[in-house]
């Protein structure tokens, strides 16, 4: 029983992160969550309780096929505060909240960006869990940015051969794209260089870490895919081994990006270089991974 409950709260966290993050890497968001009024959060959150309520209503993130009234409201409030850690860790992760933050700049932040983190915890089975084919088209009819998603990353993993080989290609490219869907309209925001900027070499490795546990989390331990079966579709056998190459393609891709944008050239520094690609690896990370469980 605890480990379909751990397994739920997983998922929940899984769509939390996707939807959520790329709305962390904007500083207007900042910006307002620091000097808005204790009234006007208050209001926030209200609506977005009301919100979550709503989309709660049509699909929860547990797989309860029918949800009661009382069971509706419980599940809003349990996505609601699920949706608001996943966005305290993320501001953590990125230093948008520290230890000498002030707590109404704290607060509005977290207020601000927790909307979307909740909103993607109540629309995580909708676009990440695979479906009979009937439920896939309906689900992607109502939901245009999913189904443009799940077009791409079909078409790339019907490109199989059938072989390990060919299956850990499709992997590796399917990695690829969701990297580039997610994190390639961050990539020429000077948020990016803000962010690493403020980061201490050492917290490096954290959001390396993060980045590493969060792809874990969703292609894992979300329940989103069948473990067993991905451990037997390429040549990559082991979580572990899949979810640090696919680490590997996503810096890649990251580099990538940042230099397509000229946010990084030669003349800069290596600890710039280091810096940024590691801070945009973390989005691109959360694509990545959706990449493959969508494909």
């Amino acid at each position: 029983m605890w480990v379909a409950e751990l397994q739920a709260i997983m998922r929940a966290a899984a769509g939390s992160f996707l939807f959520g993050i790329p709305l962390l890497y904007t500083v207007e968001v900042w910006a307002i969550g620091s000097s808005t009024n204790a009234l006007r959060l208050l209001i926030v959150q209200a609506v977005t309780f009301v919100v979550v309520l709503l989309l709660t209503q049509i699909e929860g993130f547990r797989r309860s096929l029918s949800i009661k009234p009382l069971e509706t409201v419980l599940e809003s409030i349990e996505a609601l505060g699920i949706g608001i850690i996943c966005a305290a860790i993320a501001l953590l992760l990125l230093r948008r909240i520290t230890l000498e933050t002030p707590l109404s700049e704290a607060l509005g932040k977290l207020i601000f960006e927790g909307v979307p983190f909740s909103l993607g915890v109540t629309l995580a089975r909708s676009t990440l869990e695979r479906r009979k084919p009937q439920q896939r088209r309906t689900l992607d009819a109502e939901l245009g940015l999913s189904l443009n998603l799940r077009s791409t990353l079909r078409k790339t993993g019907q490109k199989s051969v059938g072989s390990a080989l060919g299956n850990t290609l499709v992997d590796i490219d399917v990695t690829l794209i969701g990297a580039i869907v997610i994190a390639f309209s961050i990539a020429p925001t000077e948020e990016i260089a803000i962010i690493a900027a403020g980061m201490p070499p050492w917290w490096l490795l954290v959001v390396m870490g993060a980045s590493l546990v969060i792809s874990y989390i969703i292609v894992f331990a979300s329940g989103f895919t069948d473990r067993a079966e991905r451990t037997q579709r390429g040549l990559l056998l082991s979580p572990i081994t899949e979810t640090l190459l696919a680490y590997i393609v996503v810096l890649a891709a990251s580099t990538l990006m940042l230099v397509f944008f000229q946010q990084l050239s030669s003349n800069d520094p290596w600890q710039e270089w280091l810096g940024n690609v590691i801070v945009l690896g973390l989005p691109a990370s959360v694509g990545g991974a959706a990449g493959r469980i969508l494909a």
